[in-house]
């Protein structure tokens, strides 16, 4: 009988070590088994992960009663690293009994095949941990910065998204090569236009580099992605002074009365630099005899905002109606309002023609559209802004009211305010 040949080995368990800019991640980190033989190492992921504090480097175990992020207990993780160390051994043993000594490709394939249903349980729990990581870091970041319904909306759009365009999309996939593919779901599956696809790719960064930052991405391709969509400054839409005036004398036929209080708030609007967000809010106790004081609902800054003869006329007229939770106007929702500014934009004849350019990839796309079919609630603030800046107020004054902290925001009003008095100027020609 000829001895059964012995295999020197070594099974280790043990924890991956990475650092994030030299400091060790000590979060959620890899747990990877290690096999030891005959000068060959060869590293097996084990498709869990575990905090460092929960982790037993001598038992080479999750420390007992400990969860991971994906709520998978100890008894569970160790059960099955006691599975993977038996598979070896046996496969090693089978060797042994056929006295050959297996090559590093061979233990793997083996393994693989024999645990395969792990691994793809493992490409499985990929999966789910990186929706799982959208979700947490919609939940984190929301509550951090006290998202509106608006954001939550617009990132469950991004999540439909990606989801659309990969179901079983990981953080390895988002690779320059997955960018770009992203880049192109979104221009021709989606037809967007170049300005959104830009947003839509903001988004995916965001929560990359969130995502990173948390020890979750290991895949930093996203920080050089920069797609090349060529796109246009976007038009500011705004009502002159002389159409501020048209809407404002504009006869409501007796049919259409609940396009006057639609006018209303939108006037007010154009007279305080309010949001639509923040004029839903302003209660009457905001309102003072001859300022509004508002914190505002995007950047929760309090702003004193003087009242003007237009803005103190409007509060004037309905202060005696009563709206729920002691609010100052009759404001609807912002959807509504909008459709119902266009309408009474029509109606007042707004319709200058507006030239809009866009690029969808590189296809330059020229649109004109009637002024009155560009209005939405937020044409109020941009009418305000430019309208004092086109008066000659400086835009330092202006920037108090707004609630506008950089220069750069204000930016695209000041060259519309240029315009504008570049025009007055041609005046002097008329006399």
């Amino acid at each position: 009988m000829h001895p059964i040949m012995n295999i020197k080995r070594n099974i280790i368990f043990a924890l991956e070590g990475r650092k994030k800019n030299g400091v060790p991640i000590v979060k959620n980190v890899p747990i990877r088994m290690r096999v030891i033989y005959a000068r060959h190492r060869i590293e097996f992921t084990t498709g869990y992960r575990i905090d460092v504090s929960k982790w037993d480097a001598d038992k080479q175990r999750v420390k007992n009663g400990c969860t991971n992020k994906l709520k998978q207990s100890a008894s569970e993780i160790n059960a099955d690293l006691l599975r993977y160390y038996t598979e070896v051994q046996n496969i090693f043993k089978e060797f042994e009994v056929q006295k050959t000594m297996p090559t590093a490709q061979q233990l793997k394939d083996t393994f693989n095949m024999r645990v395969r249903n792990t691994v793809e349980d493992e490409q499985k729990e990929v999966q789910i941990s990186f929706w799982n990581v959208v979700d947490e870091f919609v939940k984190e970041c929301g509550s951090l910065n006290n998202w509106t319904d608006s954001t939550y909306k617009k990132f469950s759009t991004v999540k439909n998204h990606i989801r659309e365009f990969k179901k079983n999309a990981n953080f390895e996939y988002f690779d320059e090569n997955g960018l770009n593919e992203y880049v192109n779901f979104l221009r021709e599956k989606k037809d967007m236009r170049n300005s959104s696809v830009g947003k839509q790719i903001g988004f995916l960064k965001w929560f990359l580099r969130w995502s990173f930052k948390k020890g979750y991405n290991h895949n930093i391709a996203y920080e050089t992605f920069k797609p090349k969509l060529k796109t246009t400054p976007k038009k500011v839409i705004f009502l002159t002074w002389d159409e501020l005036n048209k809407l404002k004398d504009y006869q409501i036929p007796k049919d259409k009365q609940y396009l006057e209080r639609v006018r209303d708030v939108f006037l007010f609007c154009c007279f305080t630099s309010l949001r639509y967000s923040d004029v839903r809010n302003l209660k009457r106790s905001d309102v003072k005899p001859d300022h509004i004081e508002v914190t505002t609902v995007k950047t929760a800054d309090s702003l004193v905002i003087e009242l003007n003869d237009h803005s103190k006329a409007i509060l004037e007229k309905y202060k005696d109606v009563h709206f729920e939770n002691n609010i100052a106007l009759p404001v609807i929702s912002n959807q509504k309002m909008n459709d119902y500014l266009k309408e009474l934009g029509e109606l007042a004849g707004i319709d200058e023609p507006i030239r809009e350019t866009y690029y969808k990839g590189n296809k330059r796309i020229d649109e004109v559209t009637p002024k009155y079919a560009l209005l939405s609630t937020h044409a109020g603030r941009r009418t305000f802004i430019c309208n004092a800046l086109a008066l000659g107020i400086p835009a330092q004054v202006v920037m108090k009211w707004t609630g506008h902290s950089d220069y750069k925001a204000m930016k695209p009003y000041i060259d519309v305010a240029d315009d504008i008095k570049a025009n007055a100027m041609a005046r002097f020609n008329k006399l």
